[in-house]
């Protein structure tokens, strides 16, 4: 990454959700890789219910308990929901911390396809696409898509060109993704 004076967001935690197969239905564990400037600095990890209501909450628990809570200046998802369609509430989550909440994906959802799967195949799936709705559509920026709370166009602009070095997606959730895949599946593959 860049050096930290070109964001100021120099203190990062990435997300991603460990890979499950289509017929799990219990708990899914995330990864979460703190950064500080360019040096992975620690790791964080819980669990969320596949398909569930509780990404906001563990995503809000691990931050608030780790001993990096008082350093962190930014969250970085890889897509709104976790383990399936356990949605975040990004706003939710954004107010819990104090900090901002960027969402990223390196190409564009297919919206339609995600609100019909929502409202006729996910428990409680009226309340997500509400979620989802409410955060609105994600917007191309810097060569991903990203939604976001608490900070500007040009703020996560700055943020995704500081911290994606090896390739399009931000080295936190890049490297969240690497450590997720290999505790999910014994080692990692494909792109984040």
């Amino acid at each position: 990454m860049t050096d930290s004076c070109t964001t100021p967001f120099s203190h990062i935690v990435g997300f991603d959700d460990c890979p499950f197969s289509r017929d799990h239905r219990g708990d899914v564990s995330i990864v979460g890789a703190i950064y500080s400037g360019p040096r992975l600095e620690g790791v964080v990890s819980g669990k969320v219910r596949r398909d569930g209501d509780d990404s906001t909450r563990e995503l809000t628990r691990l931050v608030k308990e780790s001993k990096f809570a008082g350093h962190l200046q930014l969250v970085l998802l890889q897509g709104i929901a976790l383990a399936g369609f356990n949605v975040v509430d990004v706003e939710r989550l954004h107010e819990a911390l104090g900090i901002p909440v960027l969402v990223v994906a390196r190409h564009a959802p297919r919206r339609e396809a995600m609100r019909r799967a929502l409202l006729e195949h996910i428990p409680d799936g009226a309340r997500k696409w509400a979620l989802v709705e409410r955060l609105g559509p994600m917007e191309p920026l810097a060569g991903v898509y990203v939604q976001r709370r608490g900070l500007d166009r040009d703020e996560a602009g700055a943020v995704i060109r500081a911290t994606a070095i090896n390739g399009a997606i931000p080295e936190p959730l890049r490297t969240a993704h690497l450590i997720a895949g290999g505790v999910g599946a014994g080692e990692s593959s494909g792109r984040t």
